[in-house]
């Protein structure tokens, strides 16, 4: 309907606004009444011979004609950055986020940017960004803390205590942290077992000592364990959630959190001159707006 009403207040004539628009006179018409009780005035002032502005219908038109350049300019910009949007970017993640979590979201970033092609890097160790040449490095909020990179959270992540039914019913459910240290635990290896784990409740805070009967380095592997009863295991939500809500695992201490040294988000960290390339900054766009 703007168009339209720009093209008549330039025009000045419906017929002419329809030739130029390609439409039928009629048309044109109901879009200019359509919009004129939209704004709740009459923006044209007409006769037998003539067609005319009223003043409410020339101050409006400023503003459409403004409104009108600025769809064109953006429009025209949409333009520049899906010519601009493509070439390859390298990812880095932690492997269990990256798995469960990234690769479900990456192919919907692809379908809508075609020339753009991804080389993910999965590991929980810290990668060299530079040596790497990394474009976009997904960590975790605790090991995120460099000045000299972009940062951005693009994921909250809540810990949980779990562990299996069956193991639950043959060991005890605990009813305190304390509990916690009669029972056998499973840790990330990135998630040192001696000094224990860290409980919050409001304000209150616990440090408990857990004594550690499997210690492996891949998160997946401790959820295996868990699910197969060997005992209680710290676990970030997005690898446990299927097996709660399935009842295969049981939240333990559930009026408790876990704080852990991992942190409760997943950061994206991109290196000033990366960030210049659109490609780049399109990628932190699609997941900061989803996160």
């Amino acid at each position: 309907m703007l168009l339209t009403f720009v093209k008549v207040a330039e025009t000045l004539s419906v017929s002419r606004s329809a030739q130029a628009l390609g439409l039928g006179k009629s048309v044109v018409s109901k879009r200019v009444a359509q919009l004129e009780a939209a704004v709740g005035t009459t923006l044209f002032s007409r006769s037998t011979r003539r067609v005319a502005l009223t003043p409410a219908g020339e101050t409006y038109l400023e503003h459409a004609q403004r409104a009108l350049g600025e769809i064109a300019a953006g429009e025209e910009r949409l333009r520049s950055l899906r010519s601009d949007l493509n070439g390859r970017i390298r990812i880095t993640a932690p492997v269990s986020w990256g798995q469960r979590v990234l690769c479900r979201r990456l192919p919907e970033f692809l379908r809508l940017h075609p020339g753009i092609e991804v080389e993910l890097m999965l590991a929980d160790r810290l990668l060299d960004l530079a040596y790497e040449r990394i474009d976009v490095a997904f960590r975790w909020s605790a090991a995120a803390a460099q000045v000299d990179l972009h940062a951005a959270p693009v994921a909250e992540v809540n810990w949980v205590l779990a562990a299996s039914a069956p193991s639950l019913a043959t060991l005890g459910e605990p009813q305190t942290p304390a509990e916690l240290a009669a029972l056998p635990c499973l840790f990330y290896w990135r998630e040192p077992a001696d000094d224990g784990w860290t409980l919050l409740r409001g304000r209150e805070r616990q440090r408990v000592p857990v004594r550690s009967r499997f210690h492996v380095d891949n998160p997946e592997a401790v959820l295996e364990a868990c699910l197969q009863g060997l005992g209680v295991a710290l676990l970030p939500d997005y690898l446990c959630a299927d097996a709660l809500s399935e009842g295969r695992l049981v939240r333990v201490l559930p009026g408790w959190t876990p704080q852990t040294r991992f942190g409760n988000h997943i950061t994206a960290l991109v290196p000033p001159e990366r960030l210049r390339l659109p490609r780049n900054r399109e990628l932190l766009r699609f997941f900061t707006e989803r996160s």
